[in-house]
């Protein structure tokens, strides 16, 4: 009896442990840090998987969190300035608004954010919006990919390029 209720209390206290363990439900992308001189991006990486990407998955016209699951984020270590408009040192959410010829690049304050949800109600904390060309490359690119060449925050998806400049 003493041998039954004994693995009992261990089935029961595994069944706990796995159970409390699992409390975050896994990304449906990989994820992928890029840092450069003075600055940082945490995103996800979604895949094309055939999809028509911007104009398609990714609305024009809409907030988009630029990657998957939770929103970007951007982080500058020094002072700077993102597409020609000054920018302090911090970290913020990155949201784009894709259209077939350009975007545009909205910093917003607020952290923690989910995907796009919740952006028109954090609107007030933007910090800074500028509009840059898009271009189409006749090489298509599987994964969403941001990249930190000198002087430049670099995004890449499908066909669709875009730079923006980043001076510190």
């Amino acid at each position: 009896m003493k041998t039954l209720r004994f693995l009992l209390v261990m089935l029961a206290v595994a069944t706990t442990s796995t159970v409390f363990a699992q409390d975050k439900k896994p990304r449906a992308s990989a994820h992928s840090t890029v840092e450069g001189a003075n600055i940082k991006v945490t995103y996800g990486q979604p895949k094309k998987k055939g999809r028509d990407i911007f104009g398609g998955l990714v609305p024009y016209g809409q907030v988009w969190r630029t990657g998957a699951d939770e929103a970007t984020e951007i982080t500058f270590t020094k002072d700077a300035t993102f597409g020609g408009k000054p920018v302090k040192a911090g970290t913020y959410t990155l949201f784009t608004i894709p259209t077939a010829t350009e975007w545009t690049f909205i910093l917003n304050g607020k952290l923690g954010q989910w995907g796009a949800y919740d952006y028109e109600k954090n609107k007030s904390q933007d910090v800074l919006s500028v509009k840059v060309p898009s271009s189409k490359e006749s090489k298509v690119t599987e994964e969403f990919t941001i990249t930190l060449p000198p002087g430049k925050l670099v995004l890449d998806w499908d066909k669709t390029h875009v730079e923006v400049p980043v001076k510190f």
